[in-house]
């Protein structure tokens, strides 16, 4: 790779400002910086600490996604227009960025379609970077079809088609467009994938979390037999109950210790008297964490997940929303997690599991793996290089 490393290209990426979207992909931006790439990374200013963090040059493009408030609809249909409506304001002011300064290579989430559509209409490679599972062989039929039938699906198809019919991009079918990237990396762990043996291995790859300098450090106490940490991530932390009722459960157990990450929106006057065995903060370096700890209770996101899986923990999964229900499920049926709804998590019901797991060698086995299996992938150096191999 040493050939590719010293040909200084334009990289750029393209964003969204939801936080889970933006955390798995930044090792990969740091590591193409230091290969002496020059990377711009477009995003909405709410995430430009994160991006200037890489050493890449940040790209004001605004967005209208609801990431501040966290008010996303629950229709899957509204929420999919949201994406949409964000990038077709977004293609104008990439336009105005990257037609005088075009990139040798975009790079792009799940969410900027815009990026795609500004890639092809100028003739350059695009790859995608997933921070969560991709589509499959029979994807469409299994996944697809049903949404099309919700109310309201026909109206978004017809918007969708008319915005690509006229905006530049040669990919002018919907489901081609948004579902289908002709190059992808998938920055999970293949586990994580639904009907992996289904996924074209010609489009994608999959390279695992890709981890680094973002781990942050965290100091586990010299007195710790165990470690827990207890983290809903970013977006769905407005759980005073929940966190209550984990104070109940791990507070003040002989030999652990427990790192509760409560967001930014509950106040820890409301959780009452802290355990003091108890340390709790709105954010914590969660990698750094869990790879001092034996154990994670998590809301079940495929950034929480699969940086589970690497660190070969076992999983009480509690998930919130959207396909957080489906990743706790697989986590379960991998043999390294215990799935508790929120409404049935309970002191009881959440220690319990956590004594299942911890004592269960079988579990430990597993999650061991896994561990192995994860890091074998390659993370960050692996989809560096085969960013660079695109550049060729």
């Amino acid at each position: 790779m040493s050939s590719l490393s010293r040909r200084r290209a334009h990289i750029a990426m393209v964003g969204v400002p939801a936080v889970s979207h933006v955390l798995p992909s930044l090792e990969v931006i740091r590591e193409l910086v230091a290969r002496g790439h020059r990377v711009t990374y477009a995003n909405d200013p709410a995430v430009r600490d994160l991006v200037a963090g890489t050493g890449a040059e940040p790209v004001t493009c605004t967005s209208t996604l609801p990431v501040a408030d966290n008010d996303w609809p629950d229709d899957p249909i509204a929420a999919m227009e949201l994406f949409l409506d964000d990038a077709i304001q977004a293609l104008p002011q990439l336009h105005a960025v990257y037609d005088a300064d075009p990139a040798d290579l975009y790079l792009y989430d799940i969410g900027a379609y815009a990026a795609r559509a500004l890639a092809e209409s100028q003739g350059r490679p695009v790859l995608q970077l997933s921070p969560t599972f991709v589509a499959w062989k029979g994807y469409e039929e299994e996944v697809s079809a049903q949404l099309w039938q919700l109310p309201g699906a026909e109206g978004y198809r017809a918007k969708f088609a008319r915005w690509l019919s006229g905006n530049g991009a040669t990919t002018t079918d919907v489901d081609a467009f948004s579902g289908r990237p002709a190059r992808a990396l998938a920055l999970i762990p293949r586990a994580m994938q639904p009907h992996a043996d289904q996924v074209d291995t010609g489009a994608v790859t999959f390279v695992g979390p890709c981890l680094g300098e973002r781990a942050g450090s965290w100091t586990r106490p010299s007195d710790a037999d165990n470690v827990l940490l207890v983290s809903l991530g970013s977006a769905y932390t407005r759980q005073p109950e929940f966190y209550r009722q984990c104070l109940a459960a791990f507070g003040d157990r002989p030999g652990w210790h427990v790192v509760l990450q409560i967001g930014k929106y509950v106040d820890p006057a409301e959780l009452g008297e802290i355990p003091r065995n108890v340390e709790v903060h709105s954010w914590v370096p969660q990698v750094a964490v869990l790879e001092k700890a034996d154990a994670f209770v998590t809301h079940a996101g495929m950034g929480g997940s699969s940086e589970g899986l690497s660190a070969g923990v076992p999983m009480i999964a509690v998930p919130q929303a959207a396909e957080q229900f489906q990743n706790a499920d697989r986590l379960v049926e991998l043999g390294v997690a215990r799935r508790i709804d929120t409404a049935e998590a309970t002191a009881e019901t959440l220690w319990a599991a956590l004594t299942e797991l911890v004592t269960d060698p079988g579990v430990a086995r597993r999650s061991a793996q896994l561990r192995a299996d994860a890091r074998a992938e390659g993370g960050t150096r692996r989809a560096a290089d085969l960013i660079e191999d695109m550049l060729g």
